[in-house]
């Protein structure tokens, strides 16, 4: 199985990148993990409703372009379904089973996801109804992904 995370922007902050390095470093013998980073759009601190609607549109361009188009893809968004980590486990051991074993769960800029990325994902995945930082949620993911492939091989890092 091939797992990606496409996200926008750089991650700055060290301590997630270490985060997210040593979670990487843990999936290396299960699975194909890696993260896609794309340029945020630079854009003024305050905008109209048009204009956000504009930046996400073109962050979703660049986010799209670097998904393959056989990717199973997986949108973060606000509105989607919550998942437990049974149930991402689940879907991942189904995904892999009976459709597409690569997938590609999306994080979009501090505006969120352009209707573009949101058209194309099969399915839409909710954290919960808090925003939380969209470089924080890169972290978090890679958590619950490492922790789904335990769930599934039976191992007992998941309690």
């Amino acid at each position: 199985m091939h797992v990606q995370i496409a996200a926008v922007g750089k991650l700055k902050e060290k301590y997630l990148a270490d985060g997210i390095a040593e979670y990487a470093k843990r999936l290396k013998p299960y699975i194909k993990f890696d993260v896609i980073e794309v340029p945020d759009e630079k854009a003024p601190e305050t905008m109209s409703a048009a204009e956000e609607a504009q930046v996400r549109e073109r962050e979703g361009e660049r986010l799209l372009a670097q998904i393959k188009p056989d990717a199973h893809v997986v949108a973060l968004a606000i509105g989607g379904q919550l998942w437990s980590s049974e149930d991402l486990a689940a879907q991942l051991d189904k995904l892999g089973t009976y459709g597409s074993s690569h997938v590609v769960f999306v994080i979009g800029g501090s505006n969120g996801l352009g209707e573009n990325v949101l058209k194309r994902a099969q399915q839409k995945l909710s954290f919960g109804r808090m925003t939380l930082p969209h470089q924080l949620m890169r972290l978090v993911l890679t958590e619950q992904v490492y922790r789904a492939v335990k769930i599934n091989r039976g191992e007992p890092y998941h309690k």
